[in-house]
């Protein structure tokens, strides 16, 4: 499945009725309708209900929504957690933020937390291993649901591709990716005004990764792909609220489309090069063979390891977003609310520990 964009077919969901009857609720959603009351006058300010405030893309929303001059005055912005007590909620409390408990594992904490809202940001923990599509895919058809039961009226789902599909089944270990996917193509169908983000790779994931150097004092990053191998990265802390607050500004504009979020797409040998030049180090990239990867990964990251191999060889085999990733990038970039993050500047911003 090839995510869809403004510049190749997209889905538009029907229209809905504003209002459901009851046993229509239950069969579509299990949970009975909301106790609403529909006589009252909507308030000055929408509700919107963000999933995973205190994570990387939820508080990057919650922090741009709340800057934005127009959205911050059409929006009222409620912050859905698990922990309510945590410092980073405490701190969006602090920030004026509604802070409510979300837990897809307690069904009626979802019915309060998004009972009022007018729209919802979804977002689902990734998952890796057999079951654990299943099981990320219940946790998203859970929160759309809820959505429909408590009559909200616009959904904003963080998706990624099917990658098990648009490998032809080459790669399949990627679950994360597909069950994302699976969430999309329910929520496609429901009586609900929607649209998608889907997010490249992180940069913040730089951070982390180990750049040894060699007997030569060469820094070398490797991976098992080729030199030319493309790949998108995103800023997601900062650039997350720059695309979802496109949609948020222009919601019958995207309806039906998906961001393809990027600041660009990058070859390996390029993502070397911008490293050195802000290190100030020598850093090359070297392409090594897939078992070699993945037995030098499979030490720390057990049989993850065997997702990020896939990852990696579906990337380069497919492209991240299909064959017009390249488009489907620039399109994104072009409608985003605001200037998003290139990779030099992320690096300038924060350096890689492995270089320090």
């Amino acid at each position: 499945m090839v995510p869809r964009s403004g510049v190749t077919k997209t889905q538009h969901c029907r229209s809905r009725s504003p209002y459901l009857s009851y046993s229509t609720h239950i069969l579509r959603t299990g949970f009975p309708p909301s106790t609403r009351d529909h006589t009252q006058l909507p308030s000055m300010s929408k509700v919107l209900a963000v999933f995973g405030a205190t994570g990387q893309q939820g508080g990057s929303i919650v922090d741009f929504v709340l800057k934005d001059t127009q959205l911050s005055k059409e929006y009222k912005v409620r912050g859905v957690t698990r922990d309510i007590s945590s410092e980073t909620a405490l701190r969006l409390k602090e920030k004026g933020v509604e802070v409510v408990q979300g837990d897809v594992t307690e069904p009626s904490s979802l019915n309060t937390a998004l009972r009022g809202a007018h729209t919802v940001f979804a977002l689902t923990a990734p998952a890796y291993g057999p079951e654990s599509r299943a099981k990320e895919f219940a946790t998203g058809k859970a929160i759309a649901n809820v959505a429909i039961a408590e009559e909200v009226q616009h959904i904003i789902l963080s998706t990624l591709p099917n990658v098990s599909k648009m490998s032809g089944g080459k790669y399949t270990n990627v679950t994360g990716f597909d069950a994302k996917a699976d969430v999309e193509e329910y929520i496609r169908k429901l009586p609900i005004k929607s649209a998608f983000f889907a997010p490249a790779s992180f940069m913040q994931n730089f951070q982390t990764m180990p750049i040894k150097k060699n007997e030569n004092g060469v820094h070398i990053f490797a991976r098992p792909v080729t030199p030319s191998s493309l790949l998108p990265l995103i800023d997601i802390v900062a650039d997350t609220g720059k695309f979802v607050g496109a949609i948020l500004a222009s919601p019958d504009e995207y309806e039906g489309k998906t961001f393809c979020a990027a600041t660009k797409v990058y070859s390996m040998t390029e993502i070397a090069g911008i490293i050195s030049e802000v290190s100030g180090k020598e850093v090359k990239y070297v392409q090594v063979p897939p078992d070699q990867y993945r037995q030098t990964l499979s030490g720390r990251m057990g049989s993850y390891a065997d997702v990020l191999v896939d990852m990696m060889l579906y990337q380069q085999d497919f492209g991240y977003f299909g064959p017009q990733t390249e488009e489907l990038v620039q399109w994104a970039v072009d409608n985003a609310r605001g200037k998003v993050t290139g990779f030099k500047e992320y690096l300038e911003q924060h350096p890689l520990p492995s270089l320090q």
